[in-house]
Formats: C-alpha cells, structure tokens, sequence
C-alpha cells in the first residue's frame, strides 16, 4: 500500500522550522538550504514544496497572517475601550522579537511586491487584515465617545493605519530611535488624541 503523505502537515512543519530560523537568525538566514537543515530535511525534499526563497517567505506571511486571525478571533473586546485599542493595536508594532521578525518579512514582502505578484497578493492580503482591525479599532472609539465629535472617521482610520505602518518601518530601519516603550508613547498619544478636541471643548 503507497504511503500516504500529508502535506497540509509537512507544510505547516516546514513553517515551525521557517520561524525558528527566522526568529533566531533574521530574515536573511530564511533560505532553502538552512530551512532544510533546521527541519532535518534534505533541501531536495524541501524544493518539492518551495523553489525558491521567495515562495518560502510568502508562505512564511500567510503562515503569519493564518496565526493572527486566530489570535483577533479569540481577542476579548471587552473592558476599557481605549485601554483595550491599545493593546489590540500594539500588535501590529515591532515590541518584542517574535513581533519585529514579522515585520521583517512584511517589509521583504513590501520591496518585492512591485516585481513578484505573489509577494503583493499576500502583502495585500497582510494590510487588508490591519485595515479590519483598525476600523474596528476607530469604531469602537467612537462608540465610546473617545473619538471628536464630527470627526471624518474614513479619514481617522487611514490615519491611524499608515500611523502603525510607519511606526513599523521606522522602528525596523532605526531600531536605535523607535524603542518599544517609544513605539508605545506614539501609539497612545495618537489615540489621546483622537478625543483631544472634545476633551477641550467640555472644559471651556
């Protein structure tokens, strides 16, 4: 009788193995040989899955993107609402390892998606999944009355969106001037901000 193989399970094997590189070493360490090595495979094996670097990283961000929808599906909004704002979208920011190495892989994906449509479609797939939480995020604000009245809530959220892309970036490239606790202080004064104008007017 042949042998029957599961690939669903061999893949998400090669994914375990893919993070621990990743995290250990860096995005740069992700390739077809070292991933082989740390799953105990041969890179051949491995080639029958993923050719090239580039398949391995894009598999390795819907692997990402599989991981945190399981985690917002689960995510209690519950309690405070600006307390909890914060800490839903603290998850996007690079504040520990495990966090900054995802981002390394979106900004991979980010300079490779203009020459590879696969790397945009998972790029987009990844921004279009920070845009749910975000308008979620900025709606429940508002529910609260910790968003200024009349404000342009379309235009909060897109503000608040490239606020946490560029917080990303910045901490990614100058690591040395974007430290966690900074990241932090910008992403909640953004959000202090947000009832700012309201807070002023009901003290006039």
């Amino acid at each position: 009788m042949p042998k029957i193989v599961d690939h669903d399970a061999r893949r998400a094997e090669l994914a375990e193995a893919m993070w621990r590189v990743v995290y250990r070493d860096g995005v740069a360490a992700a390739t077809v040989r070292s991933i082989a090595a740390e799953a105990g495979w041969s890179p051949s094996a491995l080639r029958h899955y993923f050719a090239t670097q580039a398949e391995l990283l894009i598999f390795a961000m819907e692997y990402v993107l599989a991981k945190a929808t399981e985690r917002f599906a689960t995510e209690s909004w519950d309690g405070p609402p600006r307390e909890t704002t914060q800490r839903v979208l603290e998850e996007f920011l690079p504040l520990d390892r495990q966090r900054r190495r995802a981002a390394e892989v979106w900004l991979w994906l980010t300079l490779h998606a203009q020459v590879d449509p696969a790397a945009q479609a998972r790029l987009s797939e990844a921004d279009d999944g920070v845009r749910r939480v975000v308008d979620i995020a900025v709606d429940a604000l508002a529910a609260a009355g910790l968003v200024t009245r009349g404000a342009d809530l379309g235009a909060e959220k897109a503000r608040l969106h490239a606020l946490l892309d560029g917080l990303t970036l910045h901490a990614l490239v100058r690591a040395e001037l974007m430290p966690p606790d900074r990241l932090r202080v910008l992403l909640a004064e953004h959000l202090d901000r947000l009832a700012g104008a309201q807070d002023e007017e009901a003290t006039r």
